[in-house]
């Protein structure tokens, strides 16, 4: 797709023919006779009814004033609102409810429509409208409302129909239209992946009514609406399509964390029960638990210790077992204490706590020698990102359907590295023979700044680069990137806060900074064990503060 400049007054609309012929053109089949009519009215339309009707799909809400919508580069408001009129895609005379009301006309429009009956009409907005809610007014029409009024209010009706072309395009609803004026501006820049006309997220009409029921799910639960009721619009919402089924998973994961919430416990176990969710297992053995259905618990945690499904519920395990154990009356059992090779204790001025515990600790270890970054999460991602670039963005079927994609639509599915093995393999055998720095240094310089969902470019310079490639191991390197392909979610973050070289002498160490009061998370220990096994320099830091001497 072309990119166009802001500069542009109608960068907008250019941007939005662009999707409509995106649309049009790959997902034809999934259009009905209405959509396919939409397509090719609008380009009929005058430029300025087209302009116009841009403005208000990429404006909040459907109703607007109508001297609102005024932009120089459409002209007269009333003029390009015709056509749009004369195709029934907007109304000037739509039925208003008093919050609607509100949100439309100014406090002093307010107060001469209730003039009568407002007993401080010299509040806030807010209290005003509590003040009129208890009369339960009907909804009417704005002169009915504000009688005399020249003011007209917009109601524009298509907004469903353009958030599906949205979600065709973007196969989500999360985008919106300002993707293409950050990338305009050149804030967010995209790989430019090449994908066949069936590269496509959605493959049937169904898949687009899942994907809008589902979106429709989350915002209600978001909205407070009760687990039970979601749960029933949920039951008749399945599909075959994979990245429908892991997003039909994290609504119902959601929907499972709201009933622990409430204390509904068998109503979120009935939601973790064989659900495809990494974490869904250790959620039922701890609703479970809460629910005192001890034995339950202990049993299923029994199995699922017979063959866990990742890390996660290794390390939940070996914290439920013993306590579950206990409350059937065995004899207790000690928990294996993370071993820390390496313990930093630390008394920092007091003075030097505004800038951070971790920043502390980096300009304290700084003055003893070597070289500290802070990179948290940032650094192994990144090297891992730069050097494995290919294999995230290949061109693979299904992988990619838009230009704004800042990475492939199965990145979390459990097939993501299986059907990229050779070229994973190929690019983890230029640790093998060193040809993975240069790699690394080209991609840093030519993919400076696309979007990535490994690499962090506003933590990556020259120097840290070059001090990591000289003193990381490359075996070591290895081990990581193999643990972050192993679960991606999960193992790609819970990494050390800083990072300390002594490119003199080609070493590093990683280190854990905690502040007083502040404890290992769970990723953050098995980030330590996975050190520990292969032999990575680590070390935790416990800070205290300390007033400065007189």
């Amino acid at each position: 797709m072309i990119a166009h400049s802001v500069d542009d007054p109608l960068y907008y609309l250019h941007n939005f023919r662009q999707v409509l012929h995106w649309v049009g053109q790959r997902y034809a089949d999934l259009l009905d006779r209405h959509e396919h009519a939409f397509l090719t009215q609008f380009a009929e339309l005058p430029q300025a009814a087209q302009a116009l009707l841009v403005r208000m799909v990429m404006r909040k809400g459907e109703l607007f004033r109508e001297d609102r919508l005024d932009y120089a580069e459409i002209g007269e408001t009333a003029a390009a609102l015709e056509p749009l009129l004369a195709l029934d895609w907007v109304c000037v005379a739509p039925l208003l409810d008093l919050e609607q009301l509100f949100a439309l006309l100014r406090k002093d429009e307010l107060v001469h429509c209730f003039a009568d009956r407002l007993s401080q009409p010299k509040a806030t907005k807010g209290r005003l409208l509590a003040e009129l809610q208890p009369l339960s007014l009907a909804e009417r029409r704005l002169n009915d409302w504000y009688e005399g009024t020249p003011l007209r209010i917009v109601h524009w009706r298509l907004q469903p129909l353009c958030d599906r072309l949205r979600l065709l395009f973007f196969g989500n609803l999360y985008q919106d239209w300002s993707e293409f004026v950050l990338a305009d501006l050149g804030l967010l820049r995209y790989e430019q992946v090449s994908f066949s006309l069936d590269s496509r997220a959605l493959r049937h009409r169904d898949d687009v009514d899942l994907a809008l029921a589902l979106h429709a799910c989350a915002e209600r639960l978001e909205l407070g609406e009760a687990p039970g009721a979601l749960l029933a619009s949920l039951s008749c919402l399945n599909s075959a399509n994979p990245w429908l089924a892991r997003r039909r998973a994290r609504v119902l994961y959601a929907i499972g964390q709201q009933c622990e919430r409430l204390g509904e416990w068998s109503l979120a176990t009935e939601v973790y029960q064989g659900l495809a969710h990494p974490q869904a297992r250790i959620r039922q053995v701890r609703v479970l638990e809460r629910s005192e259905r001890w034995q339950c618990a202990h049993a299923l945690a029994q199995h699922m210790a017979e063959a866990p499904a990742n890390a996660l519920e290794v390390q939940a395990l070996a914290r439920m077992l013993p306590r579950l154990a206990r409350k059937l009356g065995g004899p207790p059992r000690r928990r294996r204490a993370t071993v820390v090779e390496e313990l930093i204790e630390l008394q920092l001025p007091f003075e030097t706590a505004g800038q951070g515990v971790e920043r502390a600790v980096r300009d304290h270890l700084q003055n003893g020698g070597g070289e500290v970054h802070y990179v948290e999460n940032t650094l192994f991602n990144s090297l891992f990102g730069l050097l494995c670039w290919d294999a995230i963005f290949a061109p693979l079927p299904g992988a990619f359907f838009h230009p704004y994609q800042s990475a492939p639509q199965d990145l979390h599915d459990d097939d993501f590295q299986l059907r990229r093995t050779e070229l994973f393999e190929a690019c983890f055998a230029q640790l093998d023979d060193g040809r993975y720095r240069q790699t690394i240094r080209e991609r840093f310089v030519s993919k400076h700044g696309l979007q990535s969902p490994f690499v962090f470019w506003g933590a990556l310079n020259d120097t840290l680069l070059e001090q990591a490639l000289a003193c990381v191991p490359a075996e070591h390197l290895k081990q990581c990137f193999a643990r972050l392909l192993q679960d991606i979610r999960n193992n790609r973050t819970g990494m050390p806060d800083l990072i300390q070289f002594w490119p003199e002498q080609g070493r590093y160490r990683m280190i854990e900074v905690k502040g007083p009061g502040d404890r290992l998370q769970d990723n953050q220990l098995r980030w330590l064990e996975f050190c520990k096994t292969h032999a990575m320099p680590l070390a935790v830091c416990h800070v205290r503060w300390c007033e400065a001497a007189a």
